[in-house]
């Protein structure tokens, strides 16, 4: 027999070492969050664990267990004729489901005994994720931060996106949280993910960081929409030193109305959306917001939105919490484009060490 186990702490290190990485729990456990890189092969789907569950509880656990082995065999047998017919014998596999290791160990059996070499995941999902956790934190604390700071509509992500085409390492935390990290950050169409899968989602971009060289993010809140930052990466950005971009009102004002082109078009859902702000800003203050908007002097309205909430709220937050603010280095791109962006890129990654640039850049 070739089946081996593998703990969580050597699994995170290991993931490359596999052809592939199987999830044997139900969908919906899967879509919470699940390994990098990993296929969806229930052993029970999720009507049928909860039906098993269902019967585990209110007749017996013999009866549960001969029912679910039952679908358990035929789902395991379609996941082979599916995906394994022309797989050959060195095939890899690295299996796992939640805790106890029963649906995956079903399936490791059998794949077992066709003759692939299989490596069944200890504690499943859950030790993974004790594991996950504590390698982030480790990670967090061995990467040289650059931290990219600005006020609303300056163009950090514009110029996070540009340093990643250039070729730096970036970690885009509005981009993993699918969301813009404000009142209005909201995503249109784009859901959030779950916490589980953004911690995820962030450790699985944190390992491909080579430590050796620095990485640049942006100044976050504590929250990105809905889901959390964890605390380490928090911490680590606050007291790293910082890259203070700056922009014309102007320049602000035209990126935010291309940025956010879906309110532009839907004038009633910027509407909407600005309600969240009755409870900070009065009543008053909103519709007098929307009254503009539906006059169609959302420029207006945007210069407004920076100079009255988001301009105050973000340089107190900045003051408070990121201890390099006052001294952080200015970045100054020739205007809001894609083009000024990639060319302050580059200047930045030409030199290793932004604090010897100067007062600005």
């Amino acid at each position: 027999m070739s089946l081996t186990t593998l703990s969580a702490e050597q699994a995170i290190s290991r993931l490359h070492e596999f052809d592939a990485v199987i999830d044997a729990r139900s969908e919906d456990e899967y879509a919470q969050d699940h390994l990098p890189g990993a296929v969806n092969w229930p052993t029970l789907n999720n009507a049928e664990r909860h039906a098993i569950g269902t019967l585990y509880e209110q007749v017996n656990p013999f009866e549960a267990k001969k029912r679910g082995a039952a679908l358990a065999a035929r789902n395991i047998a379609s996941h082979i004729e599916r995906e394994l017919l022309t797989t050959a014998k060195e095939w890899r596999p690295l299996t796992y489901c939640w805790r106890g290791g029963k649906r995956s160990g079903s399936l490791s059996l059998i794949l077992d005994q066709i003759g692939f070499r299989v490596t069944l995941l200890e504690g499943g999902y859950k030790a993974f994720r004790a594991a996950m956790v504590q390698d982030t934190e480790r990670r967090v604390a061995n990467l040289d931060w650059r931290v990219v700071c600005g006020t609303t509509g300056s163009g950090k992500t514009r110029l996070l996106q540009a340093l990643a085409q250039a070729g730096a390492q970036v970690i885009d935390l509005e981009a993993l949280a699918n969301h813009r990290s404000s009142v209005l950050g909201a995503i249109p169409g784009l859901a959030q993910p779950s916490q589980k899968r953004f911690d995820t989602l962030i450790w699985d971009a944190l390992r491909q960081i080579d430590p050796t060289r620095p990485v640049f993010i942006e100044s976050e809140s504590k929250k990105v929409g809905n889901v959390a930052v964890p605390t380490a990466l928090i911490e680590a950005i606050r007291r790293s030193p910082c890259l203070r971009l700056v922009l014309p009102d102007a320049q602000r004002v035209a990126l935010l109305m291309e940025d956010y082109a879906f309110f532009v078009q839907n004038t009633a859902h910027f509407c909407d959306r600005l309600q969240a702000l009755s409870e900070i800003r009065g009543r008053a203050q909103v519709e007098s917001w929307q009254a503009a908007v539906h006059a169609g002097r959302i420029a207006c309205v945007v210069q407004e939105l920076l100079t009255l909430h988001y301009d105050p709220v973000y340089l107190q937050s900045m003051q408070r919490n990121f201890t390099g603010f006052e001294a952080s280095v200015l970045l100054s791109p020739a205007d809001h484009s894609a083009q000024a962006m990639s060319e302050l890129a580059r200047r930045l990654i030409k030199d290793s060490n932004p604090a010897q640039l100067g007062a600005s850049v």
